[in-house]
């Protein structure tokens, strides 16, 4: 527990900041937060040193040309899209004799680079947008978690499934129910108090569920692979994507909602 402390309080003493003041410094930040997270799939996937060194350059490029400051429309560049799909198919040639790369973990790496790719840029143009919308979206994915947990551990008796055999039905509407209760007022208070109550409930409702949703899907991958976490990079809490799992969904869902926010 105390591992875990220091690790949360160190990540927020470098991040807060940087989120705060936005542009340059945050964009950096983002990029790292991106290519950490990209490399601990690379690491279930790609070995070879060359084909995960062109790996990075396509995601970064890729990521790179996603990012529109001000819009969240049109995110992948299909040119671009095109040029990355071509370069991974031609990995998987080049690899046709290394089992470790076959086709299986090419079109796993496929889906993982656009998901990664749509839901940093996301929250990179989020960012650009307005600070509140931001903290909006963390706060959904922090409270349903934390509340998730809370409530799972002390009233907790229904097993959702075998994904993640500590998540309880119980904890899922509770956590749904006071993410839902404290980003709702969060919005009210700080962004926009003249916002349809019914419409902002349902939304920040559809969003914390596609959270919950997102914690499932990764832990589904850990199970697939065998693994506890995702890395060790911040002790007692694993990986970037054992963190960022919740907002990568919800990154992805805010797409069609924010015209309505």
């Amino acid at each position: 527990m105390k591992t875990r402390i220091i690790s949360a309080i160190i990540a927020l003493i470098i991040s807060l900041p940087l989120v705060y003041l936005g542009g340059t410094p945050f964009y950096f930040l983002a990029i790292i937060i991106a290519l950490l997270a990209f490399k601990e799939i690379l690491d279930l996937l790609v070995k070879n040193y060359w084909n995960r060194l062109i790996c990075y350059i396509s995601y970064l490029f890729l990521l790179g040309t996603s990012i529109n400051e001000n819009s969240l429309d049109n995110i992948l560049d299909f040119k671009v899209l095109s040029i990355i799909l071509l370069i991974y198919g031609c990995l998987l040639l080049i690899n046709h004799k290394n089992k470790e790369f076959n086709i299986e973990k090419c079109f796993y790496l496929i889906g993982t680079t656009i998901l990664l790719t749509m839901a940093f840029a996301t929250l990179i143009i989020i960012r650009n947008m307005s600070l509140l919308y931001f903290i909006y979206l963390f706060l959904i994915t922090i409270m349903t978690d934390t509340f998730a947990q809370s409530i799972g551990i002390l009233f907790g008796k229904h097993k959702i499934n075998e994904i993640s055999p500590n998540k309880t039905w119980e904890g899922c509407l509770g956590g749904a129910f006071f993410g839902v209760l404290i980003s709702s007022l969060f919005y009210l208070f700080f962004i926009n108090q003249d916002i349809n109550i019914f419409l902002l409930i349902l939304i920040t409702l559809i969003l914390s569920i596609f959270g919950q949703l997102g914690d499932l899907f990764f832990s589904q991958i850990k199970r697939n692979y065998k693994i506890k976490d995702f890395s060790n990079i911040m002790p007692g809490h694993g990986g970037i994507l054992d963190r960022f799992d919740s907002i990568i969904f919800v990154a992805l869902a805010i797409i069609y909602f924010i015209n309505f926010l």
